[in-house]
């Protein structure tokens, strides 16, 4: 059976960033844009460019870096299309161009709500000029480039007539893709996919564009109902790592590429992505975005692979098909076993991070080797998930937003006894060292009480977390925070900020998570 090509179309930098407490710097989009090409990903959505200048920024510096590149893509033969998401308006979408033109293939994403209750309260429009604004839209993003995407917002829960009327007049206006939003995350498998039925049996021109799924995940249903829509026609998905995004979140890549490499006779069609990469590129999103999956998340959770009861243990050992649909290798999970050690090398630690496709120019490499030095000394094994840890936390820092630096911490605690917890600062911008002390109900409260004074803001903890990198009681801690700030500003108090920190002392580990989140909401105000 001769195969359709699936778009694989990641949102992760635009939808996914919209996930609460979510502020990814420039610097760090980039450094995700650069494996999504790397792993195959057909199309990048990096932004929203009308929303922020911070944003446009980001968005016209992958289009730069990243539009280019053809590591890793030699087979496919092209590089990613970097494409902007825009209003249906001649300002947005004269913006939205002008960020993503750098790239030598660029999309311009245009959306417009169709359902009646989101052209009566939010737009205050009729179905009319609906179909006035979308085609006028389409007609000016096409003057400014080929490759032109249009979304009907809240497609699931508009009439399906009215629909396909919209969609024949954007065909006709120039659009290349159709995308069709399960905006609320409404549907359930058979719905969505009779949904795609209908519209391409009764949309003029639908055999001259290709159909696009976006699913959220409000039921749960997010990844079935995008399998749904590609055995009904669909040959673009749109979907974020881990599935991050605003609410349940997003269909999520790593899931419905597996469901296709698992069921390679079942669905028409065939994709790009190099799945060896999909637990870097997971952890990678979780450290910069910092926030981790469940454990038991499919494909990339901790327990993904983990096999608790006795039976399944005995079958595994015997033949790992038994339990295992996945082997661990193909979607780049690392290994458990020792593969480094206090007297390990340069060399070996490079070669070690080109396995697992980390990337570092030598000035970073000389700073991680030090710190690889620092953690063989206070822990006998060092294993893969050990390196990606170490990486992802020596260089979560890396750029603009370190604003206050951690230089010590000391602390005295008991099991009786109010903590104290003496913290040093160095203020980079200034060059100043500042130091202060606080009491708390156990050492992190304390220490984030001093932080807090240091810094001069009332800031209140909403989110709490630690997770252990493998196993031993010398494993490493990583601890994932999300903050906010007590303010009189209702907007500020709302916004959530997210921070990650590893060390092999928890505290040391809370410590840095917190003052994470703190550099990444100073940035955010800075911008």
């Amino acid at each position: 059976m001769a195969k359709d090509k699936l778009y694989i179309f990641d949102t992760t930098l635009r939808d996914g960033e919209q996930s609460p407490g979510v502020n990814l710097t420039a610097n760090e989009k980039v450094e995700i844009a650069k494996l999504l090409s790397k792993m195959g990903v057909d199309i990048c959505e990096a932004g929203f460019p009308m929303s922020s200048d911070g944003d446009f920024e980001g968005v016209k510096r992958i289009a730069k870096e990243v539009g280019p590149l053809m590591e890793g893509r030699e087979k496919i033969g092209k590089p990613m299309v970097i494409c902007g998401l825009s209003r249906a308006t001649k300002g947005d979408i004269q913006r939205t161009y002008d960020a993503v033109k750098y790239a030598p293939l660029h999309r311009i994403h245009i959306f417009l709500a169709t359902s009646d209750i989101h052209l009566e309260y939010k737009l205050k429009i009729d179905r009319q000029e609906c179909i006035r604004r979308a085609v006028e839209a389409v007609k000016f993003g096409k003057s400014l480039c080929d490759n032109i995407e249009f979304s009907p917002e809240d497609a699931a829960r508009t009439d399906k007539d009215f629909l396909c009327e919209v969609l024949g007049n954007v065909i006709e206006a120039g659009a290349t893709t159709l995308n069709i939003p399960d905006t609320v995350g409404i549907c359930v498998p058979e719905e969505y996919g009779a949904l795609f039925r209908y519209l391409r049996e009764n949309t003029k021109g639908s055999d001259k564009v290709i159909w696009s799924a976006h699913c959220q995940n409000d039921l749960g249903l997010a990844t079935a109902n995008t399998l749904s829509a590609i055995s009904n026609g669909v040959r673009q998905v749109e979907v974020t790592i881990n599935g991050i995004g605003e609410r349940a979140g997003n269909t999520s890549l790593e899931e419905v590429v597996m469901s296709l490499y698992t069921h390679p006779d079942h669905y028409p069609v065939y994709n790009d992505i190099d799945t060896t990469h999909i637990y870097r590129i997971s952890q990678l999103v979780i450290q910069r975005s910092g926030m981790p999956v469940q454990p038991n998340k499919a494909i990339v959770g901790v327990n993904a692979f983990a096999h608790e009861s006795g039976i399944h243990q005995d079958g595994v050992l015997k033949n790992k098909l038994t339990y295992e649909i996945i082997a661990p290798e193909i979607v780049g999970v690392p290994s458990n076993n020792l593969v480094l050690g206090k007297h390990s090398g340069r060399n070996a630690l490079k070669n070690k991070l080109e396995e697992l496709h980390i990337s570092l120019n030598d000035a970073e490499f000389q700073q991680f080797f030090l710190r690889f030095k620092k953690l063989t000394d206070a822990k006998k094994t060092i294993t893969e998930q050990d390196i990606l840890a170490l990486a992802g936390d020596e260089f979560v820092n890396q750029d603009s937003l370190e604003t206050y630096k951690i230089q010590n911490i000391l602390i005295t605690t008991g099991s009786d006894v109010l903590s104290t917890a003496t913290v040093t600062l160095h203020k980079k911008a200034e060059g100043k060292v500042l130091v202060d002390a606080a009491i708390g109900h156990g050492p992190i409260q304390a220490a984030y009480f001093a932080i807090n004074r240091l810094i001069g803001r009332k800031i209140s903890l909403k989110q709490f977390e630690i997770q252990s990198v493998g196993s031993g009681d010398d494993a490493l801690g990583k601890v994932f925070v999300s903050i906010v700030q007590d303010s009189e500003d209702k907007e500020a108090k709302s916004k959530a900020f997210a921070g990650h920190g590893t060390h092999n002392d928890i505290i040391q580990a809370s410590v840095k998570a917190y003052v994470n989140a703190i550099n990444r909401m100073i940035e955010t105000e800075r911008k």
